[in-house]
């Protein structure tokens, strides 16, 4: 039986870099190594031009219905006045919460072609491999109430709510230890644990679900630390399992110490099977339709959606394999540049690794 993927090529760059991840699958379909459709949907700006909202009917529909869904990236300056409701971020958000995404997996790996790349030094990040896994559905990006009020005759206040039920802290700590137990057997939680009753609720119900885990060491760090940490020792980590708001910006920042964002997948899965697979970086619109884009972040998220949601590791291991095989040959997007490699664009360097592969 036939898998489905549900494609959403997005706002900005976001088509030119599916088109490199898709034409990399298509060519393991055209092979016979695994069967799949392709559905194409809208999402985020690309989405209200069409339709006035960021998530129509339509695609959540196509979504519900797949077995995984690729995304290229949303948003950009032409939608930034529209209401909250209805910018191209909201569609997103949307999307995540009906499907139940909850886990948000940001591998940050170096490749040690792209070594020279990151601004840290050689013997800080090299050998570099952390997973972080962010709660994805939950916390103040959610939590009602929220909003913007006027208070007297002279200002306004801003105001948004901080929330985790203990089920929902319980859920993202297992996808956590789970991992851990198939990598080097450490979680480090991050919280605000000395400030804030939330953080002190995650910390109680990390330590109860560690007990299940008597193979995996937990540790516990405080978000101001953890942010010095991943800087100053990064390979001191393992997987990190941390809350909504903590997981965006400390996985924006371990993106950097892989030499750019542009190398960063993502996979964000309901704990059933499903998963929502995108690059970590935005749609990048003062590049889009120049061939400039990295499309390496996409097509390594889409080995993510082959080990997740399809089954196919090893289909995920050759496709991992074969950007290495690119970036051992000195092929770089521009991101990546450096003198004594060679520059592509952003459709040289799919054709680069669909030849590899």
């Amino acid at each position: 039986m036939n898998k489905k993927v549900v494609v959403l090529p997005g706002d900005g760059i976001g088509p030119e870099i599916i088109e490199e991840a898709v034409k990399v699958l298509r060519a393991l379909v055209a092979s016979g190594e695994f069967p799949v459709e392709f559905e194409y949907g809208h999402i985020g700006g690309a989405a209200i031009d069409r339709t006035g909202v960021p998530l129509p009917d339509e695609t959540l529909d196509l979504a519900r219905a797949a077995d995984a869904i690729l995304l290229g990236s949303i948003g950009g300056p032409k939608w930034d006045g529209l209401e909250r409701q209805r910018r191209p971020e909201t569609g997103l958000l949307q999307l995540r919460a009906a499907l139940g995404a909850f886990a948000n997996l940001r591998p940050a790996i170096l490749y040690p072609q792209l070594l020279s790349a990151s601004t840290l030094k050689p013997d800080i990040v090299s050998g570099l491999d952390l997973l972080i896994v962010r709660e994805l559905t939950g916390g103040i990006y959610f939590g009602i109430p929220r909003g913007i009020r006027q208070i007297d005759d002279r200002e306004r206040e801003a105001f948004n709510t901080l929330v985790y039920r203990e089920s929902e802290i319980v859920r993202i700590c297992k996808v956590a230890f789970d991992i851990a137990t198939q990598r080097h057997q450490h979680v480090c939680s991050v919280d605000k644990a000395n400030v804030l009753e939330v953080s002190q609720l995650w910390r109680e119900v990390a330590e109860c679900v560690a007990q299940d885990y008597p193979t995996v060491r937990l540790t516990h760090m405080y978000i101001d630390n953890a942010a010095m940490q991943l800087v100053l020792a990064p390979k001191q980590f393992d997987v990190i399992v941390t809350s909504n708001l903590f997981g965006d910006i400390l996985s924006d920042e371990a993106a950097m110490l892989t030499g750019s964002i542009g190398m960063l997948p993502s996979a964000s899965l309901d704990g059933k099977g499903k998963g929502l697979y995108e690059p970590a970086h935005g749609s990048a619109p003062d590049i889009a339709g120049k061939q400039l884009a990295n499309p390496l972040a996409t097509i390594l998220s889409a080995a993510m959606m082959m080990r997740y949601s399809l089954g196919l590791p090893e289909l995920a291991e050759r496709i991992e394999t074969a950007v290495g095989h690119v970036l051992d040959r000195g092929l770089r997007t521009f991101d990546i540049s450096s003198p004594g490699t060679q520059r592509v664009g952003t459709a040289e360097m799919g054709d680069a690794v669909l030849k590899a592969l």
